[in-house]
């Protein structure tokens, strides 16, 4: 239909004018907009929405029918030469402005970037300075631009290299030319009319009167919008109900719904389009409670809203060619309407945002991104405009169900976080007060009587995006002033008393009282309260921050919000206030009970104020505090009244006195202490009982806090009690009341308070993170609190404090505390949980232990107060605490069990040991005259009369059993006393100490030094007497050795010893197998059993798998079982745990675990029943079958029969009577001639030797059908049939890629050929070489007959491989397990004798040797064609080889090249063929290798010679062809050999020829820095879609292909179904299994079928030596060797499919990831 309406209108060019006949014609109108439309009008339903589906020729019509017309009126000419003028000028942009999509990567600069905002794209960062910085990588959500050139976000380095040349340029003089400025005026104003209009357009069915066509179709669309209701099944589900789709397309109707925001699901007339958005309706009303929403649009009304859209993107390529043309766009977007009452247009769309579909808002806000952001000055004046709408444009995001990121107010990062527009905003439009306004406006229905917030019943969701407002503030707040205006001041102030009264609705809320008798039946709401807590915590930091930054701001701030706190009416005093006497100080205060009254948790105005008046202290504006507060309103205990009832709160909740609360409760404690809270919540209440300790009177404050603990009574001695509960109650209050001194007195480290810095708090927070035990990086970062800029400040003050652990293969880096900074650490510091306090202290005792030092962990030295504070110190000397504490220490004497706890007289002695340190320090500092600390002098002499001084109680303590691990802390209390004792008198604490401490000092710490020094004696002479009999034995076995080596031998013995010393496998001077009765136990029943042939089997657990790791040619599935090519492309690996069972056991577990698993429904299954998967009992490993274990048979030989066998059997009449006997096979296939048992040499096979073969039992025989049938099935994924040809073939082949594999395994490793393997693989190895030779028992021996004949080269077939096509390996496996079925009788079972086995061998071992040497020679013929090779011909295998290239040449046309050339390339070719042919001798025999062969690794040259030897082969291989010359000319010219057209065609280049050595597999090399990965993926482009949205490449670590997964453009079909990129490559790479690197996951993917997979840590660690899987710390990467080096043994050891079971079963989850659509 386009093609018929695009030809009529080409066959009227009256009709339809060319672009540029329509751009005069325009030009001479006065209102060419008018004339504009009107051809709009007709021509676009012409192009768009003329058929169900968009089509392909839409946008070419587009382009010559509507844009290129425009763009002919706009420059007056060509465009092309238009813009490359426009281009030419150089007025482009500093700003690079690239808007990221979703899933793009992003980069800050940690040292550069003005707050974490600022980021670039990958490009600009890889062009920049900041690539050498301390940097992050996030993964953008979407909407966000680069900051490249944006001199505002940066302190250094604002441009980078491509964005640098544009700061000159754009400051050129970029207007336009006067006509092509006043025609972009009039046609943009008339297109983004146009837009506007189109995309706010809400009538269905009609169009505005200058867009009505002269002819209207009766066409109709029924569309579907996206909704965040509906998931994507159940649209695809309703859409297959509704509009009768197939699967597939309601998938594409699904996904572009998603991605664009609405689709067309029907066209048609207005009734089938009713009936269709009827059905649909109906149908997802069934699935949910709102149905879809769905609307009927006219044909015509679609298409101008197309092409709006269309002209959207025109826009931004238009406008990003010229400075001048985004100015001017810029210009009409925000110029006034004409209309009276109308917005700007810009501004009506943004009014109009929520109700647009996903596609338009995403077009309009990269508009906005790409011009008016661009542009210093209009940025500013769409912020105004922005901030002027701002309250409705939140109140539709919060009514709107669609992600922030697509909503226009997520364009406020975009404004508020520029510094200079920020201050701009404030002064002009008060947009802090705006903001709080629009907040408070959403939060007012939760307000209640007392204007308070109360958040119970509350919608979850609105409530999240009404906190999503507080990001804004921060953006706002996130960059404080240098400068104040006084303008400044006053509207900052203003939107703080704003910002106050939002607190003040906090303040008090949600308060709970004590629940009694019964448990409280539903637990109150909290997550809500706490939610805006976290919202608020840095806003309120750098609220306090701009007060800061100015005095008389900071000063009247104060003084706000010290009106608003008394203001506050929240939890008011109930009584009078009275007199309470303790020490004969009487305080007069009003009684309030938190146990019994209304509490709270949300205090932020008395927190707000507590962190003013510290910046107050720090600044030295309290000074003037004066001038701005009365003094007399300054009621500092009314301050901390609030603040100490929650803590006493948290106490009571400790001393679960409030369990009947709920958890609710628990959980508001807890974060009211968490990291996520503590630095506005409980550290602002600590200082606010630290400014109130340091205004009240010391004696007057501790009473106030044992009022509010509800312990007054108690220390007063007027209450007592035998109720345990309540004891237990008072023994928890105390202990977290003395706590509560400790922290208030020592707790220091906060500028203001004293002299310290924040570098000091974090330094010290993470000295007692590190005394718990050594952290990794991440979890420093986890525990430390951050800054409004996400930053913790560790990286400052780590190398000071803390020494890095590198990580090893797996685990992480971590840190260790320094030694000399463990005297920071405070047993009792208050970011301490309960549990850290606990790990903390046994960490630190244990240290101590361990170093010999006494256990002691005494107070450190704390910083002193600041002037202000300096009182606080006061209290440790005061009589009241005294009292208290001589009270604690006295129930412990007194041994009053149930009123004391070790905890309480721990905390006790910590309060006294900080006085003494204060004591000691102001004595040290000052003389004693000027000292007014007397504590020491009040604890010796209070109570002293009577004995009951606290001195007393303490050296009472000494003795108590009960506190034997507080002795030492007890003993340097004591010390201390002496110390300030001797200070005091001004005598040596030396002397003193000596005098007074001799004995306890020497009793308790010489006792433990000689003890340690006796122990480090005894050990060094266990180790020295060790070493002596070490020496002494090996001396003895060397002595022997020697006398041994003389004593003569008996000729038996010595005949006996020759054939067990004899290290050949091959050939009639093998030797003898030194067999052992191998008794096994049942890993399920636990009883012992011998392996015999004719016992109950028994069984190792075994998984067989198919495998590419040996691979040259990935991709390549058929092949023929029988001939192996020489690429391996899919191998058959059977490995095993090395796990025994009885057969019988095995069945009976299976049994059982398949009855287990199908009754599992609800759990996704682990394994695969079906395919006959199960778990090994012991070691959990992934099997799928046993392998029946067969002893080895010793084959015993007699080695004077052997050769004078020998004489008889030669090479030449081996080969005549395998030939003969083949012969007569064949011909008895196909003949029933009786003359064919007369035929020479058909039974002279027989004369040789034969015997009976060996039975098992039928326990062996059926494992060995179970084995083979599993290896058939899984290797050629076939169904099982044990009856197939192919079963035995199977079973060959899986022995000899399996010893392939283990051979490259070793070579890789760099091992020794024996003796490396662990027992589990050796066992392994020996089972599936015994089990396969063992399995042609269980075939007909006619079928193993075949197979032989078809592998033995014995004639012209041209239907065989040529010896370049076959893997001699596998050759050589199939031959050997094969030939006793050629000494096969009809009427009788026989086997080749020993004797008859040992020629068998060794001359099928001689005949595929020669044949590997000749792949060898031919596949390395043509590399030495235009390379000159020097070297000399010198030696006997130099000659040989020559002699036998040019043999080969005469058959085979070739390069010439030297002899000593072709042995090498032999040498170091058939290497791998030998190792094999070692390996599998070994284990079929038994017999032990030369020591050689366990001692040096696999790659070392010097092991030719002992393979050889081991293998009865001549050293020098080209030996052999002279031995058995006559028969090698024949075989040269047979077509297996060099006459077949593959050989000739190799020859000549124009086959791919395997090389020998093979190629080993690695995974690909990665880049060191992960950005390049980044780099790489940000540049990919799927090959299937045309759209840039969000992908997911994905990195296979095969073969480096790059992939786009989880996405349905690359989905494939695979078996039937519907499979992602992955999955279908895995199956043609990996044979099904896959190693995939996620990159901007930072994630390894590990598959191993369609429906399985799991992930594994990246091999990636940031400089910490942690991976970042989702990039979530954002670090800089650098790649691990070892990591990448374990992924590669995991692949090459085939543990890929073991390793996802194993963490499916960590995680096992219910409803498991669709790995197929990866």
């Amino acid at each position: 239909m386009l093609g018929v309406t695009f030809d009529g209108l080409a066959s009227r060019p009256g009709c339809v004018p060319s672009p540029p006949a329509l751009r005069p014609k325009w030009q001479e109108l006065m209102d060419c907009g008018r004339e504009l439309l009107r051809y709009l009008a007709e021509q676009v339903p012409r192009i768009y929405c003329l058929e169900a589906e968009p089509c392909p020729q839409e946008e070419e019509l587009a382009l010559s029918l509507l844009l290129q017309p425009l763009e002919y009126f706009l420059f007056g000419e060509d465009p092309h030469v238009s813009l490359e003028k426009l281009q030419q000028s150089g007025a482009s942009s500093q700003l690079c402005g690239r808007v990221f999509k979703e899933g793009e990567t992003t980069y800050s600069c940690r040292d550069c970037a003005i707050d974490p905002t600022c980021v670039l794209c990958m490009d600009c960062f890889q062009n920049s300075i900041h690539k050498g910085h301390r940097y992050k990588m996030h993964t953008s959500s979407g909407g966000g631009f680069c900051d490249c050139g944006d001199l505002e976000a940066w302190k250094t380095g604002p441009c980078c290299i491509k964005h640098d040349q544009g700061s000159t340029s754009a400051l050129n003089d970029c207007a336009l030319e006067a006509g092509l400025q006043e025609r972009a005026q009039k046609l943009f104003r008339v297109l983004l009319q146009y837009i506007a209009d189109m995309l706010v357009w809400e009538e269905n069915d009609i169009l505005p009167a200058e867009l009505q066509p002269s002819v209207k179709e009766d066409t109709y669309y029924c569309v579907l919008y996206n909704d965040e209701h509906h998931s994507y099944d159940h649209v695809i589900y309703t859409l297959r109900r509704a509009v009768s789709c197939s699967h597939k397309e309601a998938n594409t109707h699904t996904s572009l719904i998603d991605k664009e925001g609405r689709r067309a699901v029907k066209r048609g007339t207005y009734e089938s389009c009713q009936q269709a958005k009827r059905l649909i309706q109906e149908n997802s009303e069934q699935i949910s409670l709102q149905p879809l929403r769905v609307e009927i649009l006219h044909s015509a009304v679609m298409a101008h809203q197309s092409f709006s859209m269309r002209l959207g993107t025109w826009f931004q390529q238009i406008i990003s060619s010229s400075v001048g043309l985004r100015q001017v766009f810029c210009q009409v977007a925000l110029e006034p309407s004409p209309t009276a009452g109308r917005a700007s247009l810009i501004s009506r769309l943004m009014l109009h945002d929520a109700k647009l579909y996903k596609g338009a808002r995403k077009i309009i806000h990269e508009l906005i991104v790409c011009s008016l952001l661009m542009e210093t000055e209009y940025k500013r004046l769409f912020a105004i405009e922005f901030t002027k709408h701002y309250k409705q444009l939140q109140k539709d995001f919060i009514s709107d169900d669609h992600e922030r990121s697509i909503s226009v107010t997520a364009l406020s990062v975009q404004i508020f976080t520029v510094p200079t527009l920020a201050r701009q905003l404030i002064e002009e439009g008060n947009v802090i007060k705006v903001i709080i306004d629009t907040v408070m406006e959403m939060l007012s229905e939760h307000l209640d009587n007392n204007n308070r917030f109360h958040f119970q019943g509350y919608n979850s969701d609105k409530f999240f995006r009404i906190q999503v407002i507080f990001h804004d503030l921060r953006y706002i707040l996130i960059s404080k002033p240098m400068i104040w205006t006084n303008k400044l001041r006053t509207q900052f102030l203003e939107g703080f008393r704003t910002f106050l009264g939002m607190l003040a609705c906090m303040q008090g809320m949600e308060e709970v009282k004590r629940q009694f008798g019964q448990h409280i039946e539903v637990e109150p709401e909290w997550e809500a309260g706490f939610s805006i807590q976290m919202q608020l915590r840095h806003i309120l930091s750098m609220f306090q921050d701009w007060c800061a930054s100015d005095e008389e701001v900071l000063l009247r701030a104060f003084k706000e919000c010290h009106s608003t706190l008394m203001s506050c009416c929240n939890q008011p005093f109930h009584g009078e206030a009275t007199d309470s006497y303790m020490c004969k100080h009487i305080l007069h205060a009003r009684p309030y009970r938190v146990s019994q009254e209304p509490v709270t948790v949300h205090l932020p105005v008395s927190r707000l104020l507590a962190g003013l008046y510290i910046h107050l202290c720090r600044t030295g504006a309290i000074v003037h505090l004066h001038e701005y507060v009365d003094p007399a309103h300054c009621d500092f205990a009314y301050f901390a009244e609030h603040p100490l009832r929650c803590l006493v709160l948290a106490a009571q909740v400790s001393a679960e006195m409030w369990r009947r609360n709920g958890l609710s409760l628990v959980s508001q404690v807890y974060y009211y202490q968490d990291v996520k809270c503590r630095d506005e919540m409980f550290d602002k209440d600590i200082i606010m009982l630290q400014i109130a300790a340091s205004k009240i009177d010391p004696n007057d404050f501790v009473m106030l806090v044992l009022q509010r603990f509800e312990l007054f009574e108690v220390f007063n001695g007027s209450c007592s009690t035998k109720d345990q509960e309540l004891l237990k109650q008072w023994n928890r209050l105390t202990e977290e009341m003395l706590h509560l001194f400790i922290i208030i007195i020592g707790e220091r480290y906060i500028p203001g308070i004293s002299g310290v810095t924040k570098e000091d708090m974090t330094m010290r927070e993470v000295i007692h993170l590190l005394c718990i035990e050594p952290m990794a990086h991440s979890s420093l970062v986890k525990a430390l609190p951050e800054n409004e800029s996400r930053e913790t400040g560790l990286e400052n003050v780590i190398s000071t404090v803390a020494t890095f652990k590198k990580p090893g293969v797996s685990g992480h880096g971590l840190y260790e505390v320094k030694k000399e900074c463990l005297q920071e650490f405070n047993p009792f510091f208050y970011h301490y949980s309960k549990s850290q306090r606990s790990k903390a202290e046994d960490a630190q005792k244990k240290r101590k232990a361990q170093e010999g030092c006494d256990k002691a962990l005494p107070p450190p030295v704390p910083p002193p107060f600041s002037q202000a504070f300096s009182s606080i110190v006061q209290l440790l000397r005061c009589d009241v605490l005294l009292h208290v504490l001589r009270q604690v220490l006295q129930k412990a004497v007194e041994d009053t069990t149930t009123q004391w706890t070790e905890a309480m007289v721990q905390r006790a002695m910590h309060l006294a040991a900080q006085a003494l340190l204060e004591e000691k320090t102001q004595l040290e500092a000052n003389n004693e005259d000027d000292v007014t600390f007397d504590f020491s002098l009040k604890a010796r002499d209070i109570g002293s009369e009577h004995g009951k001084s606290l001195f007393d109680f303490l050296s009472k303590l000494k003795g108590l059993p009960s506190l034997e691990a507080q002795k030492d802390m007890i003993q340097w209390t004591l010390q201390m006393f002496e110390t300030v004792k001797c200070l005091r008198v001004k005598s040596s604490p030396l002397a003193a100490t000596s005098m007074d401490q001799t004995k306890p000092e020497e009793n308790i710490q010489d006792k433990e030094k000689a003890e340690r020094k006796r122990k480090a004696e005894a050990a060094k002479h266990r180790q020295k007497i060790m070493a002596q009999m070490s020496a002494m034995q090996k001396n003895f076995i060397e002595t022997h050795k020697m006398l041994y080596e003389n004593v003569p031998e008996s000729g038996a013995q010595g005949d006996g010893m020759e054939m067990s010393k004899r290290r050949v496998a091959v050939g009639p001077r093998r030797g003898v197998a030194l067999i052992e009765r191998e008794v096994l136990t049942c890993i399920l029943c636990q009883e012992e059993q011998e392996v015999k042939a004719r016992a109950p089997a028994m069984v190792l657990t075994a998984c067989v798998q198919r495998s590419t790791v040996l691979t040259q040619c990935r991709g390549k599935e058929t092949y023929n079982p029988l001939f192996m090519h020489p690429d391996l492309a899919v191998g058959t690996h059977t490995g095993s745990c090395g796990h025994v069972m009885h057969a019988s056991c095995w069945q009976k577990y299976f049994e059982a675990v398949q009855n287990t698993s199908r009754s599992r429904l609800h759990a996704e299954p682990i394994i695969d029943l079906e395919n006959g998967e199960y778990m090994c009992p012991l070691c959990k490993s992934l099997c799928n079958t046993v392998v029946p274990l067969i002893p080895l048979d010793p084959l015993p030989l007699h080695l004077e029969s052997a050769e004078l066998v020998g004489q008889l059997l030669t090479f030449p009449r081996w080969i005549e009577i395998i030939m003969a006997r083949i012969n007569g096979l064949k011909a008895k296939s196909l003949t029933f001639l009786p003359a064919l048992l007369h035929q020479p040499d058909f039974r002279s096979i027989l004369s040789f030797g034969v015997e009976a073969p060996k039975k098992f039992s039928d326990s062996i025989g059926n494992m060995l059908t179970v084995c083979a049938t599993t290896v058939y099935r899984v290797g050629l994924k076939v169904p099982p049939n044990e009856l197939d040809s192919r079963v035995p073939i199977m079973s060959w082949n899986t022995c000899a890629f399996t010893i392939q594999a283990v051979e490259n395994m070793l070579l890789d490793e760099d091992k020794p050929l024996f003796g490396s393997l662990q027992n589990r693989q050796l066992a392994g190895l020996k089972a599936v070489v015994q089990f396969s030779a063992a399995q042609r028992r269980k075939s007909s021996q006619a079928v193993i007959q075949n197979h032989f004949m078809a592998l033995i080269p014995h004639m012209n077939d041209e239907d065989s491989p040529s010896v370049l096509e076959i893997d001699c390996f596998h050759l050589l496996v199939g031959l050997v397990l094969a030939i006793p079925a050629l000494y096969q009788e009809e009427t009788v079972d026989l086997e080749p004798s020993a004797i008859s086995t040992a020629y068998n061998h060794l001359y099928l071992l001689h005949l595929v040797t020669m044949a590997h040497i000749l792949q060898v020679m031919l596949s390395f013929q043509g590399e030495t064609s235009g390379e000159k090779l020097t070297g000399e011909d010198k030696g006997e295998d130099a000659r040989l080889a020559l002699e036998l290239l040019k043999s080969v040449a005469q058959h085979a046309d070739g390069t010439d090249a030297p002899g000593w050339y072709v042995a090498d390339q032999v040498r170091r070719g058939i290497a791998p063929f030998l190792r094999c042919a070692a390996l599998f001798f070994n284990c079929l025999t038994g017999i032990s290798p030369p020591e050689e062969l366990s001692n040096t690794p696999v790659s070392s040259d010097s092991q030719l010679e002992a393979l050889c030897s081991y293998l009865a082969l001549p050293s020098n291989l080209f030996s052999l062809f002279e031995a058995h010359k006559e028969v090698v000319s024949q075989l040269l010219q047979r077509y297996l050999w060099c006459g077949s057209p593959v050989v000739t065609k190799a020859m000549k280049g124009e086959v791919l020829v395997i090389r020998y050595p093979r190629k080993q597999n690695r995974l690909i090399d990665l880049p060191e820095d992960y950005s390049t990965l980044l780099n790489q993926a940000c540049h990919f482009q799927c090959p299937k879609a045309s759209d840039d949205e969000r992908k997911h490449p994905t990195l296979c670590l095969f073969c480096g292909a790059m992939l786009c997964s989880q996405s349905t453009c690359c989905q494939e079909q695979l078996d039937g179904a519907e499979v992602g990129a992955c999955t279908a490559h895995a199956a043609s790479c990996g044979a099904g299994v896959g190693m995939f690197l996620r990159i901007r996951e930072c994630e390894v993917v590990l598959m191993a079928s369609k429906t399985r997979g799991s992930t594994y840590h990246a091999p990636y660690l940031d400089d910490y030596g942690e991976t970042d899987p989702q990039l979530g710390r954002g670090n800089p990467l650098h790649l691990s060797p070892e990591r990448y080096r374990k992924l590669h043994q995991l692949w090459q050891q085939h543990c890929i499919l073991e390793e996802i079971v194993r963490s499916q079963e960590v995680v096992n989850v219910m409803f498991a990831f669709e790995w197929q659509m990866l």
